[in-house]
């Protein structure tokens, strides 16, 4: 068992203090100096092939420790939750107090555990809202319009985009097109009628119509395994009804969360808020990014800095901090656990799809987002 001190602090935070044995510590440096070496390229030597003396050479001891505290820390802080019962939430922020070869690793963690709670009677609030919500979904239809407007989305789509540039510039000339009688200096100005807007709305309509694909069974069988346009126009039906519940199904699941947290009490942990604050800035910076711009250009166009933008996002992160204790909280109450096969199985597809992606994290990861879904469907059950 690994000799820690728990000093409590405000706001439903404590402090873990104390240190890992030399020798758990000293097992981790072929593991990190191996891991590190993976990725290195020498001249002489191929990839991940360089003799461990000539890398911790070039790397140098310290930078070895550094990736040696990081994998120690990473298995052994779950075992120190474990080993004296800390419900923690949120990701903790380590701090590393002694690090030496063949020595202690010394550390401090701070870290969120769940706070008491009162939670409302979510039974009975979800059963409430569910009931609502089925009676409001079984009068969810399509109609022939909404079909209608698909299908000319779907032809669209599939139109040569040179035909509808050139639908699109006869449409305005016919707009610019001079008064009958006179030329474009000289005619007289004419006050437009509703009938005239009509005549040209027409007439755009038709001549982007025209230039569509031919709507029959041919076409219908391009997009995918249609017999004709009946078994297209009934399957998009079923399709559009299905969207359709699945859109009411998720305004359910929110509008029973959002009943019980405004009815839940509880003193949020600070560093939780932090966390959820920062999650939304790099979402928002990897957005900013992906666009080809830079935060620092986007921020000076808005006339704000980083601060104000956490400040802006604070309510929004106390939500979201406000709704993964609730979850939390149901999931422990009712002791329900996501299912290990599934877990695995999300795993391994994150695994695959991101190769960096560190295996313990997107376990974390799995079990959080499978434990949220059997908590949802625990309160869509109370009908």
């Amino acid at each position: 068992m690994i000799q820690v001190k728990i000093n409590k602090l405000p706001k439903s935070e404590i402090e873990i203090e104390g240190e890992l044995p030399a020798e758990t510590v000293e097992a981790y440096f072929p593991k990190a100096l191996a891991a590190i070496g993976a990725n290195i390229e020498m001249d002489g030597f191929r990839k991940g092939k360089v003799p461990e003396n000539i890398l911790l050479a070039k790397i140098g001891e310290m930078g070895v420790l550094e990736e040696v505290a990081e994998m120690a820390l990473g298995e052994n802080y779950p075992k120190i939750l474990e080993e004296n019962k800390i419900d923690a939430i949120g990701r903790p922020e380590i701090a590393i107090t002694k690090l030496a070869r063949n020595n202690p690793l010394g550390f401090k963690i701070k870290t969120a555990v769940l706070p008491e709670m009162t939670l409302p009677d979510y039974k009975n609030i979800a059963k409430e809202v569910v009931v609502e919500s089925t009676a409001a979904r079984a009068d969810i239809t399509v109609t022939d319009e909404e079909i209608e407007n698909t299908i000319i989305d779907i032809r669209k789509s599939r139109a040569p985009k040179i035909k509808m540039a050139e639908s699109a510039e006869i449409a305005k000339e016919g707009e610019d097109a001079p008064a009958k009688g006179g030329d474009a200096d000289t005619a007289a100005p004419e006050q437009s009628t509703d009938a005239d807007v009509a005549a040209t709305e027409g007439t755009k309509k038709a001549l982007a119509e025209a230039s569509l694909p031919e709507w029959n069974d041919e076409f219908v069988r391009s997009l995918g395994p249609f017999a004709d346009i009946a078994d297209f126009t009934t399957k998009l039906k079923e399709n559009l009804k299905l969207e359709k519940e699945n859109q009411a199904k998720e305004k359910m699941r929110i509008t029973i969360i959002e009943k019980i947290i405004d009815a839940t009490k509880a003193d949020l942990p600070e560093i939780l808020i932090e966390s959820e604050i920062e999650k939304i800035i790099y979402r928002m910076e990897s957005d900013i990014t992906a666009m080809g711009l830079k935060m620092e250009d986007y921020l000076n166009h808005l006339k704000k800095t980083k601060e104000d933008l956490r400040k802006d996002f604070r309510k929004d992160a106390e939500k979201k901090a406000m709704l993964s204790l609730v979850l939390h909280k149901i999931s422990q109450e009712e002791k329900l656990e996501a299912d290990q096969e599934l877990v695995a199985k999300e795993v391994a597809h994150i695994l695959e799809h991101y190769k960096d992606a560190d295996p313990e994290r997107a376990r974390m990861h799995a079990e959080n987002v499978l434990t949220n879904e059997r908590v949802f469907q625990f309160l869509e059950g109370q009908s």
